[in-house]
C-alpha cells in the first residue's frame, strides 16, 4: 500500500522498549508510523537501528511535557506527512520515593510528562478527529495505576488520571467517530524491567500468576488492535494486560 492511502499513527515517547514493538507492529500492520522522540542521541542510534531492520520510521523532537513543544512538533508532523489519524500516548518516566520523602520536583516532573502530556498532544490532534469523523487515542496507564504501588504515589496518580481523562474524552467524541481507550500494561520485559537485580526480577515474576513478565510484543499487539478500523465501537475501556496479577 502507497504510503499516502495509510492511517497515520503518531507514538510519543517512542524510543523506550515499549515505543519500540509499538512502532514494529504498528508498521507491520500497515500503518504509516511515525514516533515522538526527546533526546537526540537516542534517536540517531535508534533510528539507524530501525531502518538496518527494515523500518522506515520517521522520528520528530517534541518534549510533550510541554504545550508548546507538542503543538509544534504535530504541526511539524502534519505539514511534512500528514493529518495524524491515531495518537498513542506512550511516554512516561518514574521518580519513585515515599511520600515523605518525595522531592516537589520530583511529583511535577512524573505528573508532567505522564499525564499533563496526555493533554498536551490530544488537545493538538482532537479537532481533526472530531472533523474528520475519525481518530483513535490509546493511553498506555499501568497496572499501578489501578491498584496503586508503595514509593510510587507521583507515579500511580498519574496514571489513574489518564483512565480518568479517557472515560471523560470518550464521552465527549464518541459521536464523531473517535474512539479512546486505556492500556494498563503490568511488568512487561522492557530493557529497563530486566536491568533490575536477579533477586528483585525473580520477587516481581513471583506476584505473576502467569509465572513470568509480558512481552512489548504483547502490549503492541493491542495497541494495533485499538488503532483499527474494525474497533470503532470500543471506547472509554481500560485493558489490563498483566498476566493475572490484578483483576477485578
Amino acid at each position: 500500500m502507497d504510503k499516502s492511502n495509510k492511517r497515520i499513527v503518531l507514538v510519543t515517547g517512542a524510543t523506550g522498549g515499549l515505543g519500540t514493538a509499538m512502532c514494529k507492529k504498528l508498521h507491520k500492520d500497515g500503518f504509516h508510523v511515525v514516533g515522538n522522540y526527546h533526546t537526540k542521541e537516542k534517536a540517531e542510534k535508534w533510528m539507524h537501528q530501525m531502518k538496518s531492520e527494515g523500518f522506515d520510521i520517521e522520528l520528530f523532537h517534541g518534549d510533550v511535557s510541554d504545550f508548546d513543544s507538542a503543538g509544534d512538533m504535530i504541526r511539524e508532523i502534519e505539514s511534512k506527512v500528514g493529518t495524524i489519524d491515531t495518537l498513542v500516548n506512550n511516554a512516561g518516566i518514574t521518580r519513585d520515593g515515599r511520600l515523605i520523602n518525595m522531592k516537589k520536583e520530583d511529583w511535577y516532573a512524573v505528573i508532567n510528562t505522564n499525564l499533563n502530556s496526555v493533554f498536551n498532544c490530544t488537545k493538538h490532534v482532537i479537532q481533526g478527529m472530531i472533523d474528520r469523523n475519525f481518530g483513535r487515542i490509546i493511553n498506555i496507564s499501568s497496572v499501578n495505576g489501578q491498584r496503586g504501588q508503595f514509593g510510587q504515589t507521583n507515579y500511580s496518580a498519574a496514571k489513574a488520571g489518564m483512565h480518568g481523562f479517557t472515560k471523560s474524552l470518550a464521552m465527549e467524541v464518541a459521536k464523531y467517530g473517535v474512539t479512546v481507550n486505556t492500556i494498563s500494561p503490568g511488568y512487561i520485559g522492557t530493557d529497563m524491567v530486566m536491568a533490575v537485580p536477579e533477586k528483585v526480577l525473580n520477587q516481581i515474576v513471583a506476584q505473576v500468576p502467569m509465572g513470568r513478565l509480558g512481552g512489548t510484543h504483547e502490549v503492541a499487539h493491542l495497541v494495533s488492535f485499538l488503532a483499527s478500523e474494525e474497533t470503532s465501537f470500543i471506547t472509554g475501556a481500560n485493558y489490563s494486560i498483566n498476566g493475572g496479577q490484578h483483576v477485578y
